[in-house]
């Protein structure tokens, strides 16, 4: 017999954290619009200049002295011993003994009208570079792959934080009733060494989790019907369970059963705006052209043409993962002679031509892009077992990451790191900074944006974090 005191005793925040896995918890997303937007009010604090964001997360941490930041001072002293000084006291992930000052083998120069710095790996990039601005001066507190990208992506270097897609899912809901508020594209060799956590909503309901979209065979997995079942009879399955359903919400009066329904209806919806979404096919030759897309294959440019796709429908936070970055140099496989212009020209050309679209679609303004991976590189060759191949350590001190649109001031860099790229001199941006300045851009306040967990209030930016005013224009 059911206890109804107990069962009306479950709250909503109980159901949504054990309940809604998966597609169909993200489709509940839909379910908390209203309310998620009519407590939106308590953390805007000016109007907003962004309504989406578009992440282009470079997963192994790209080289800023190879492709942002040029050192000529390591050109002068490749080769040589490193200065004792830059040693003391430091950890790195491979580095041994004395290794030696590495200089870019990569030619740099200035474009655009505000004379950015930039180098020849970039030739697409270059073309908007009055567009974006670069910050040289990121930091960041961890060294290693997988906690180094949780805490980019959750400001906490240890599982269980809700990511950035999911705080502003959850303090800004979502514009399309069809489609979840957060997305998550992959491409490259392998997923990232952070997994899922990445993405995670952490102690958030589950239903401000990242859902990841396929470029490539299903578009979401366990979306479509089963073999034998037709659209008909899915339709008359759901109306029949509503039914039932509705009369039971009549007798006990739980709520989340109104919540169920509500998530069976926007999954079948899913089911037309997802396919309709995902196929690329139907896109100008010239657009095909400018991202160098191919429909029907998993792809970098695909995911960034599926990006401006999704912001257009109203999506909220689209995070595109590419992995390969990590170039130690112990092989052909991940050195900085070969391995990492290959990177460059998977990505290169989409990622400019993602601005452009923007931009002539009138969306630039509106959508904010952040391009970046987890920490920079060292100024030394890495060396690991005396291998003939160049490639660098992993180094937290000092990267280069760009943002372009939803507020951010263009034609502008931001920091400046010492004549080797190893400390920063100038303006430091952390990483809570960065989630600060993102946040603000789309008129929400980190330090009011809250939720209540084991008896304190956590945030994005933890107890840290202040908005970088070099970027918000």
């Amino acid at each position: 017999m059911v206890n109804e005191d107990k069962l009306r005793a479950i709250t909503r925040r109980y159901f949504f954290e054990r309940a809604g896995f998966g597609v169909g918890g993200a489709a509940l997303l839909n379910l908390l619009e209203g309310e998620s937007r009519a407590s939106s009010a308590q953390y805007l604090t000016r109007p907003a200049k962004a309504k989406n964001i578009i992440y282009l997360f470079m997963a192994g941490a790209p080289s800023h002295m190879d492709l942002f930041d040029d050192k000529p001072k390591l050109r002068e002293l490749d080769g040589q011993i490193c200065p004792p000084e830059l040693l003391q006291g430091e950890r790195f992930a491979f580095i041994e003994g004395a290794p030696t000052i590495l200089g870019s083998p990569y030619t740099f120069d200035r474009y655009g009208q505000s004379g950015t710095e930039l180098s020849e790996l970039l030739p697409h990039l270059a073309e908007v570079v009055d567009d974006i601005a670069v910050v040289k001066s990121m930091h960041t507190g961890q060294f290693n792959h997988a906690p180094a990208q949780i805490f980019m992506n959750t400001g906490h270097q240890i599982v269980g934080r809700p990511s950035m897609g999911s705080w502003l899912t959850y303090g800004l809901g979502s514009e399309n009733e069809d489609l979840p508020g957060f997305v998550v594209l992959l491409s490259g060799e392998s997923d990232p060494d952070g997994g899922k956590s990445c993405w995670g909503s952490g102690f958030l309901p589950t239903i401000h989790q990242g859902v990841e979209f396929r470029s490539q065979g299903a578009p979401v997995l366990y979306l479509e019907n089963p073999d034998g079942v037709s659209a008909e009879s899915r339709r008359a399955s759901l109306d029949t369970i509503g039914e039932l359903n509705a009369e039971r919400a009549k007798v006990v009066g739980d709520p989340e059963i109104d919540t169920r329904i509500a998530s069976y209806e926007l999954a079948y919806r899913m089911q037309t705006s997802v396919p309709e979404l995902m196929d690329i096919s139907n896109e100008p030759e010239s657009v095909h052209s400018a991202y160098g897309t191919e429909p029907g294959q998993a792809s970098f440019a695909n995911n960034c043409l599926l990006a401006r796709r999704l912001v257009e429908r109203g999506v909220r936070f689209v995070q595109l993962y590419h992995w390969g970055w990590d170039h130690h140099g112990t092989s052909s496989v991940d050195d900085i002679a070969t391995a990492l212009p290959a990177l460059c020209e998977q990505t290169d050309r989409a990622s400019a031509a993602l601005v452009k679209d923007l931009k002539e679609r009138g969306m630039l303004d509106e959508t904010l892009i952040v391009w970046g991976g987890e920490f920079g590189r060292t100024a030394m060759n890495e060396g690991r077992n005396n291998s003939k191949f160049i490639g660098r350590d992993h180094h937290p001190r000092a990267f280069t990451m760009w943002l372009a649109g939803g507020g951010v001031t263009p034609g502008i860099t931001v920091g400046r790191t010492d004549e080797l790229g190893y400390n920063i001199v100038e303006d430091p941006v952390d990483v809570h900074d960065l989630h600060a300045t993102a946040l603000h851009l789309l008129g929400v306040d980190h330090e009011r944006l809250t939720y209540r967990f084991q008896g304190r209030d956590f945030r994005l930016t933890d107890v840290y974090g202040k908005v970088v005013s070099k970027l918000v224009g």
